[in-house]
């Protein structure tokens, strides 16, 4: 049995972890940079053990664990639920499932594809914006534009019939919690019976899109073919709540994350509106940055080293992707800091790597551009006005509550 990992020890529960892991991260990296955790798992914190875990062909089934204690703890918080198989998404399946699943998906997601949302994008988030002009000059950030103009796109996309927004961003939110180490028997009972009622309402968007079908990517889902395979039942309802939850929880924090790094460093926004051409790269940095997905996990088929720490077969892997953004062994002495010209910022880890790698980062790319050069230039007297609130996630951490003031509109 490999060694526990000497102090200091991830703790993700600690106080104030949420609101900014990074000086623990960074104490991990230079303390005990890789073991493995109290609770049975392994981590990985630095930039090139967790790029190689990524690149190394490894499982996502938890099936594939075989780790004694990691089970039997699961086992103690999600009873009978532990192993349920949720692997039925793209996220939770190996080849030749995941690569069958993906390329059903991926049409949606060509270069092409996303590009011909260009204009639409722009044009909502100038609706935002003028919507949020009028409001103002106080507005919360997160309301009025990081989280509708992700959400109104991945809807758009999918082509859902209108639906309870507010109730759908409730219950995402507490399913996403299943991504992160989890401490709670309530935390666990909340999570299953979230994600029970959001299988239920994609079950009923799907129902309605089969009557009403229409030139978008769930009906395009529901009658995809493959070599004359079909998605069932469960894998269409598993692929949607995948593109539906994916395609707004992450780019939320993007762009409030984002807008809110960039409010905190005035001399780099001023850059960004002097340089508008520099936009693309302030994006790559800013995910390096702050990732708006703090951490991946992988599942070892054979015994594998990682930072003289061996990792056997049937271990539960955790890669803390905030945290290789931040090595200074990769990045540099100013790792910590916020650049927006730094040159090599794509070699991010914030969209995975390998056969995961996230399918819409393009899209996420391209609605946090038009969002933020958007927002920058419109409002050169933007400022924050009040206490930034987080969402008190381990893993797709962001900002809950965004306060700005907008000063004069050009």
């Amino acid at each position: 049995m490999s060694q526990t990992m000497p102090p200091p020890v991830f703790d993700p529960f600690a106080p104030g972890f949420t609101d900014d892991p990074y000086p623990q991260y960074a104490a991990l990296r230079s303390g005990a940079p890789a073991g493995r955790h109290p609770f049975g798992f392994f981590l990985l914190t630095r930039y090139d053990d967790v790029s190689g875990l990524l690149r190394a062909g490894m499982s996502v089934e938890d099936g594939n664990i075989t780790d004694r204690q990691l089970i039997e703890l699961r086992e103690q918080m999600y009873g009978e639920e532990a192993y349920r198989p949720r692997g039925i998404s793209m996220l939770d399946r190996d080849p030749p499932d995941h690569t069958r699943l993906r390329r059903l998906v991926s049409k949606a997601f060509t270069p092409r594809a996303v590009e011909a949302l260009r204009p639409r994008i722009a044009g909502l988030v100038d609706e935002m914006l003028d919507a949020a002009e009028r409001q103002g000059p106080r507005v919360d950030l997160v309301d009025t534009l990081a989280f509708p103009l992700p959400f109104a796109v991945i809807a758009e996309m999918l082509g859902t019939p209108p639906a309870d927004h507010e109730r759908i961003r409730q219950l995402s939110g507490t399913v996403v919690r299943s991504l992160e180490p989890v401490n709670d028997p309530d935390t666990a009972a909340a999570i299953a019976a979230a994600d029970a009622e959001l299988r239920q309402i994609a079950a009923e968007m799907i129902a309605w899109k089969r009557a009403n079908p229409a030139g978008d990517l769930l009906t395009a889902l529901i009658n995809a073919e493959d070599d004359g395979d079909v998605l069932g039942d469960d894998e269409l309802i598993a692929q949607t709540l995948l593109l539906y939850i994916a395609g707004h929880e992450t780019t939320v924090n993007l762009i409030a994350g984002g807008t809110l790094a960039l409010l905190r460093h005035p001399d780099q926004l001023a850059l960004l509106r002097a340089n508008p051409g520099l936009t693309a790269n302030a994006v790559e940095e800013l995910l390096r940055y702050d990732s708006p997905v703090q951490a991946t996990r992988r599942v070892t088929l054979e015994p594998i080293t990682f930072s003289g720490v061996q990792i056997p077969a049937g271990s539960f892997v955790m890669a803390l992707l905030g945290s290789a953004n931040r090595d200074e062994g990769y990045w540099g002495p100013d790792a910590a800091g916020l650049r927006l010209d730094r040159e090599n910022a794509r070699q991010h880890v914030s969209f995975g790597a390998g056969p995961h790698h996230c399918l819409g980062a393009s899209l996420a790319r391209m609605e946090a551009s038009i969002a933020l050069e958007q927002l920058a230039g419109r409002f050169p007297g933007l400022a924050l006005d009040g206490e930034v609130s987080w969402n008190g996630r381990i893993n797709l951490r962001g900002p809950a509550r965004l306060p700005v003031s907008l000063g004069a509109g050009r």
